[in-house]
């Protein structure tokens, strides 16, 4: 599996978590997030190999510390992931590098 890949398969597990989560007078925040996450999921897939975002990603330590791992953002990312509400694929991927090495 490609580090985009393995970005996507994350993103797709944590919005499956939101739309799972069963909050009485959440007025469609879970709903949201998880449209995000699979919107920012279906960006990451497409992303190649060398994209500067992937590398972003690596270099923070997101697949491990040889960069060949599954993804996982730590504690801080997957904090930002779990209360993601929406915004540009992008901007979700450039917040996860700044979000972890703010918690080391």
């Amino acid at each position: 599996m490609s580090r985009s890949e393995s970005l996507a398969a994350y993103l797709r597990a944590q919005a499956r978590r939101r739309l799972d989560r069963v909050e009485s007078k959440d007025d469609g925040r879970n709903a949201k997030c998880a449209l995000a996450l699979l919107d920012t999921a279906a960006y990451a897939a497409g992303l190649p190999e060398d994209d500067p975002l992937i590398l972003m990603l690596d270099q923070a330590g997101c697949f491990g510390p040889l960069g060949c791992e599954g993804f996982d953002p730590g504690e801080a990312g997957t904090r930002l992931i779990r209360h993601w509400q929406g915004g540009e694929p992008h901007e979700l991927l450039l917040a996860l590098p700044a979000a972890i090495t703010a918690a080391t």
